[in-house]
């Protein structure tokens, strides 16, 4: 290995193979269990509000966060193999501790959310919960944009183009 490798170098070897082999990073594999689950769950929390049988969905509402916090922790773990592979300031770092914090902020919304709902009456549709979730998933939004230019505009675990251009020939 090179004495001071290059970002691209680095990201090329994560610390630990556990994060996947360069060019398939597991992070973003994992990802789609929480933005699922939550999408799901705003699905269920707006069929709750506008029916009359609300029990069923807020129930399968609050498992949803709660499925949606589990794949988040798994995917910050992973997440954050990547993210030590980036150098200090670069933009690319700069990009991945805002992804980091936003993914933080919808985290700690969801989690407050979950909370609420384990208190509420199942029989009555909880507002406070609903826009926390609300809240925290347009926060994700915002942070999956920048977990793609992570990925499409800056290269982070993903195959050079030498190697992508195998695909074309």
């Amino acid at each position: 290995m090179m004495e001071n490798p290059t970002a691209h170098q680095r990201s090329k070897h994560p610390r630990t193979p556990l994060a996947g082999p360069y060019g398939h990073p597991l992070h973003p594999t994992l990802v789609t269990i929480p933005i699922g689950a939550w999408t799901a769950c705003l699905i269920f929390d707006v069929v709750a509000l506008l029916g009359s049988d609300d029990a069923p969905f807020l129930i399968g509402a609050q498992w949803l966060v709660g499925i949606g916090l589990l794949g988040a922790l798994a995917a910050a773990v992973f997440g954050l193999m990547n993210f030590m592979t980036l150098t200090p300031g670069t933009p690319a770092h700069r990009t991945g501790l805002v992804h980091m914090a936003l993914n933080l902020t919808a985290v700690a919304l969801f989690t407050v959310s979950f909370l609420l709902r384990l208190g509420d009456d199942k029989q009555e549709f909880g507002t406070v919960p609903f826009i926390l979730s609300l809240a925290g998933y347009a926060i994700v939004g915002a942070s999956g944009y920048l977990g793609g230019k992570l990925a499409y505009h800056y290269g982070v675990r993903v195959a050079d183009e030498k190697t992508q251009s195998q695909g074309f020939l």
